[in-house]
């Protein structure tokens, strides 16, 4: 059994999912994870499958769906998920205020600095108002104290407001 991660990015319209999805269950692919979003009226989803065919077969089977280059279709295989569970904590970084250049690095840096691994990342900008929101596992060696302080000096400096707090479980 192969695992693939697939990416589709390009021009929004209705149906991309449906039409990807299809072409993957048609060819035994199984979905196992998946994420997507618009930004800015462009589509982004990676996906990532498990299957018996060939990067290459995927990536034929796919192509009917750039059709005139709107959306750019990759497709690689990658090993399985041997990623260690996270022997910290989950928290939520939130960050919000005037929109500034370099705060996703400044924020992320920090985050890094200290061992995190960001899972999920968000960024929304609203006129001049930009919210940034991180999931990220922490080690439990981390001075939380510390880095709240090193979060609010990177964001008193950059004119914003910062908060990290533990994330909530997932129930499945």
């Amino acid at each position: 059994m192969h695992e693939y991660a697939i990416t589709v990015v390009g021009q929004d319209r209705p149906g991309i999912i449906a039409d990807v999805s299809a072409i993957l269950a048609e060819r035994g692919l199984n979905l196992t994870d998946s994420t997507m979003t618009l930004l800015r009226g462009h589509f982004a989803m990676t996906l990532v499958c498990t299957g018996g065919s060939s990067a290459e077969q995927i990536e034929t089977a796919l192509a009917s769906l750039s059709g005139d280059g709107d959306l750019v279709l990759t497709v690689r295989e990658v090993a399985a998920d041997v990623t260690p569970p996270s022997s910290g904590g989950r928290y939520v970084l939130s960050l919000h205020g005037a929109d500034r250049l370099g705060i996703v690095a400044a924020a992320t840096r920090v985050l890094a600095s200290a061992g995190g691994n960001i899972t999920d990342l968000t960024t929304r900008l609203s006129g001049d108002f930009y919210v940034l929101v991180a999931e990220v596992d922490l080690p439990s060696t981390v001075d939380l104290d510390r880095l709240v302080g090193e979060l609010g000096g990177v964001a008193s400096g950059l004119g914003v407001e910062a908060s990290l707090r533990p994330a909530e479980t997932d129930v499945l």
